[in-house]
């Protein structure tokens, strides 16, 4: 099993920054694929960003069209801990922002309880 807690949800201004970050337990793999997805009220739950790690090595980074340029993916190895850094934020950002866990050619993932992302315009 695998336990994901996210934090640094929170109400910010448009253009304002906010960190996320989602720690990670368990049975952890180094092979892993970990993101970030959004939920925003009477929406499907949409991919923000991706990270693949092989090892020590974070192999590839992927992002939404609609973030690009303004979120940054990130992860400390050593803590397993998942980061997201947020900038520019605009009110469609607006969402509950889950971490999702999984290992690499597996189908079975984790989430997290999520964290509340507000911004205000």
């Amino acid at each position: 099993q695998v336990q994901l807690v996210e934090s640094g949800g929170g109400l910010v201004q448009a253009g304002g920054s906010l960190r996320l970050s989602c720690a990670a337990s368990g049975r952890i793999s180094s092979n892993n694929i970990m993101g970030w997805y959004r939920q925003a009220p009477g929406n499907e739950r949409e991919l923000v960003a991706t990270l693949t790690t092989g090892g020590t090595i974070n192999y590839a980074e992927s992002y939404a069209d609609s973030v690009k340029g303004r979120f940054t993916i990130s992860r400390d190895n050593a803590k397993n801990t998942l980061h997201l850094q947020m900038t520019s934020l605009k009110p469609e950002d607006t969402a509950v922002y889950y971490c999702h866990y999984k290992r690499w050619l597996t189908s079975q993932g984790y989430w997290g309880q999520g964290t509340q992302v507000t911004v205000s315009s």
